[in-house]
């Protein structure tokens, strides 16, 4: 079983390697081994179309009786491709090793049954459960839930303010701090302000990782009144890659505008004439969105808890204390009115920065 380990990690090694590159699908690596040796290696891509099972059958050539590992129960349903489970029973394949089951329900355990009853050994490793199904955490969310991971970025003072009341110029974390924002923006298919923080920092929102990805960073902002200038930054630089979800309140001359500069402009009517963040996920999930980064202001942070569409948070401390009342808070709105109301997280990591700052990672605690 050793032996089973080693080729499983050198599987998940080479799944790491398409990571941002497979969105709407999960990364996937697979070997072909037979008396010890490796016959073929094979990971996915989204452009490569082929999954990594069929890219390792075929540098593998003559495959009879050898093993498969694979980081992910192979598919036995076509989509893009033809069932992976019939191009290993066609080539030979005598035993299949795999870290986890596909959360899919379009093949959830059924892959593995039609292995076996091809009469190919199908062995689980447990022990790589966890890992693999963290290097596929947005895809195996989606796949539970039917929506979009949502993760809610802040970077922070140590008393968990975001702005000062007057001057805001610079910034609250450092540059290596800021460094890390954009290999974590990079690893979402889609990124969310509000109109606030866009008229205040005119900002891009794009992915500056220089890193392939399978499909454009979808920029988003929350704009119930459609106050975005057309000569905003975001809207010059958009190439199909833009949203602002707002209101039918909204002016019908301002929508039709930012259309023609190829903003795509969609109304999530909510209450009290604001955007329901919970219609906007449901869009984004018929649109196969995977993943969600907010990165927005004290307001939209809240409205996002409050809808409860987050999942999780990441939050840059800074070794700084602003004090006051009158300085924003991570989350404002209303707020719980008691400690009892108070929102929950568990699997909590603190992630140093050297040297003087940290980051927070937790996962809400859904009720």
């Amino acid at each position: 079983m050793n032996e089973d380990a080693a080729y499983l990690r050198e599987a998940l090694a080479l799944a790491a390697k398409g990571l941002t590159k497979t969105s709407p699908n999960p990364v996937v690596g697979a070997l072909v081994v037979r008396d010890g040796n490796v016959l073929g290696r094979g990971f996915h891509t989204w452009s490569g179309v082929e999954h990594a099972e069929t890219l390792a059958l075929r540098e593998a050539g003559d495959t009879r009786g050898a093993t498969l590992y694979v980081t992910l129960e192979p598919c036995s349903h076509t989509g893009r491709t033809p069932p992976c489970c019939d191009a290993l029973i066609a080539a030979g394949i005598a035993r299949v090793v795999c870290a986890m089951k596909d959360p899919n329900p379009l093949v959830s355990g059924k892959g593995f049954a039609a292995l076996r009853a091809a009469g190919i050994t199908v062995d689980l490793l447990p022990e790589f459960a966890d890992e693999a199904a963290r290097m596929n955490e947005a895809f195996v969310h989606f796949m539970r839930t039917g929506r979009p991971l949502v993760m809610l970025k802040s970077a922070v003072t140590l008393d968990g303010k975001i702005a000062a009341p007057w001057d805001n110029s610079g910034w609250i974390t450092s540059e290596r701090a800021r460094a890390h924002v954009q290999e974590l923006r990079h690893g979402y298919d889609a990124i969310l302000t509000g109109i606030g923080t866009l008229l205040a920092d005119d900002c891009l929102l794009t992915d500056r990782s220089g890193v392939e990805r399978s499909r454009p960073l979808l920029r988003i902002v929350v704009d119930s009144l459609l106050r975005t200038p057309l000569d905003s930054r975001m809207v010059r630089s958009c190439k199909s890659d833009v949203l602002i979800a707002t209101t039918s309140a909204a002016d019908a001359g301002k929508r039709q505008a930012l259309e023609k500069a190829g903003v795509l402009v969609l109304p999530f009517d909510g209450s009290r004439g604001r955007v329901s963040l919970r219609k906007l996920m449901e869009h984004l999930a018929a649109q196969r969105y995977l993943s969600l980064m907010i990165e927005a202001g004290s307001k939209n942070n809240w409205a996002a808890l409050e809808e409860e569409i987050v999942d999780k948070i990441f939050f840059y401390y800074a070794p700084k204390i602003l004090g006051g009342m009158n300085s924003l808070p991570v989350a404002g709105g209303i707020g719980k009115l008691s400690r009892a109301e108070a929102i929950l997280f568990e699997r909590v990591q603190v992630h140093p920065i050297p040297p003087n700052e940290f980051a927070v990672e937790a996962y809400v605690v859904k009720g």
